[in-house]
Formats: C-alpha cells, sequence, structure tokens
C-alpha cells in the first residue's frame, strides 16, 4: 500500500491586534481626530472635559506567546490624550518559543499633553513576553507615564520559577534620546527578585516619568509619599523620574495611587478606581 501522509497538527490560532489613536485640539478641548482599531485590541472612550480618554481593552483576554499587539498613538498640537486600560494586563504561559510581542508608539505635538497610565501587567509563571515603549516628544510637550509590573499575585501563591520577560522604553524630546531603560529577566524570577540587590523578595514595581515644566517643584512632595523601597529624581529641571518596589500588588497601589493623583491633578482614569 502507498504510505497515506498524515496531517500535519494545526497551530494554535494566536491573537492580533492594532489600535491607532490620533488626537486633535477645538476650542480649549480634545478629540478624536483619527481611530482605527482591528483584531483584539479596541478603545472605548469615556467623556471627561478638556482631554480625549480612551481606556484601551484586549479582547482576547491577555497575552500569551506568538500573540502580536500594537498601540499607536499622538496627542496633536496643544491637545491632551490620556491612554489607559480596562484592567490588569496578563501575559500568561506560553507553549513554544515563540513570545508574545506588545508594541506601543506614541508621541506629543507641540503643546500637547500626553498621558500614558496603564495599570499592572500582571506575568504568569512560564511566560514569554517582549514588551517595547517609544515616546517622542515636541520640545514643550508634556508627558506622565507609568509601568506597573506584577512578577506573579503573592495573595493567590502564584511564583515564577520559569518565565521571560523582555521590557524596552525610550522617550526622545526634539528627536534627541532623554531617557533609556531596559529589564530583562529570564528563568527562575522569583529567586533572582529574592536577591537583595534586585527586589529584596518584592514582587510588584512600578516605573514613572513626567515631563513639564515645574517637575522640579513636585519632587520634595513625592520622596515623601515613597516608602523607604522607592526613590525619585530629576533628569533635568523639568523632567523627573521614579521607581518603586513593593511586596505585592496592593502595597504597590497604597504608594502608586497618591503620587499618580498629584501629577493627575486628581484625574486619574476612571478605570483605576472600578
Amino acid at each position: 500500500m502507498p504510505d497515506i501522509a498524515q496531517p500535519k497538527p494545526a497551530s494554535q490560532p494566536r491573537a492580533r491586534g492594532d489600535l491607532r489613536i490620533t488626537s486633535r485640539e477645538r476650542d480649549g478641548s480634545s478629540y478624536i481626530d483619527r481611530l482605527d482599531q482591528a483584531g483584539a485590541l479596541k478603545a472605548l472612550f469615556p467623556g471627561v472635559r478638556g482631554r480625549l480618554d480612551a481606556i484601551c481593552v484586549n479582547t482576547a483576554g491577555g497575552v500569551t506567546g506568538g500573540d502580536r499587539f500594537a498601540v499607536t498613538a499622538e496627542a496633536g498640537p496643544g491637545s491632551v490624550l490620556c491612554l489607559t486600560t480596562q484592567a490588569a494586563e496578563r501575559a500568561y504561559r506560553a507553549t513554544g518559543p515563540d513570545p508574545g510581542r506588545v508594541t506601543t508608539r506614541l508621541s506629543a505635538a507641540a503643546g500637547a499633553t500626553l498621558f500614558w497610565l496603564p495599570q499592572e501587567l500582571i506575568l504568569y509563571d512560564r511566560c514569554n513576553l517582549e514588551r517595547s515603549l517609544e515616546i517622542d516628544l515636541a520640545p514643550d510637550a508634556r508627558l506622565l507615564m507609568v509601568e506597573p509590573v506584577l512578577f506573579g499575585r503573592r495573595a493567590m501563591g502564584e511564583v515564577l520559577r520559569s518565565a521571560r520577560f523582555s521590557d524596552r522604553v525610550a522617550i526622545r524630546r526634539d528627536g534627541r534620546p532623554a531617557y533609556l531603560d531596559g529589564l530583562d529577566l529570564s528563568g527562575d524570577v522569583a529567586a533572582t527578585l529574592d536577591r537583595a540587590a534586585v527586589g529584596a523578595g518584592s514582587v510588584a514595581m512600578a516605573s514613572l516619568v513626567h515631563v513639564a515644566p515645574d517637575a522640579e517643584a513636585h519632587l520634595p512632595a513625592l520622596r515623601a509619599l515613597m516608602p523607604t523601597t522607592g526613590g525619585a529624581s530629576l533628569l533635568a529641571p523639568d523632567m523627573l523620574a521614579m521607581r518603586l518596589v513593593a511586596e505585592d500588588g496592593h502595597a504597590l497601589r497604597q504608594a502608586l495611587l497618591p503620587v499618580l493623583d498629584r501629577l493627575t491633578s486628581d484625574g486619574l482614569p476612571i478605570s483605576w478606581r472600578l
């Protein structure tokens, strides 16, 4: 009998998502100028006076190996654009070598204000995630950026014994590098975080950058709000950077929310309070 070729196993379908938003200013308020959304990324727009708020929603429910997500947004001249997420994002177990990739490219034009305020990214054991954030600012643009990450949920007994997470952040002003950050963790992430010089057992962290003419004036208040596991400093008179680590997600929020409330003038997106 002739050999009968066996069908190859079908590859597991992977999630794709692409979201593009541009804001414009008119009569002192900000509006949608352009919106394109495809695949598993959508945006909701709660009414907020004076600025354009966009809540990014991943309808796939998380990120796993082979997934591809991209967010591109621009705050047009003089406009105020605030981007956040509906809830915490989740990086789930990957079943193959291909990482999930999340790419975010943001820009703020002359006189614009940009808020990048996603809620926590939760990493699960055996996740494989590559993430990048690029922000381009006009010389007089304003920015508030925060990136909170949880390395498992301590209250649920989750421990990252085998995982990979690569993260890159780049901020440019007038085309020149102003802030570069990177993180690479792989293997037994929990053991790495247990090291005194790394996390001393903390499983939550956040990075924040604030660019505004009054950034320096906020520094004493932010330092007073920080626990001993956090700190803030000036990279320039109008550019402030902060790093915070915490024992778990609850402690991270307790320390982070007063900072965000101050820097947004109590204008933190509503999804953070739900």
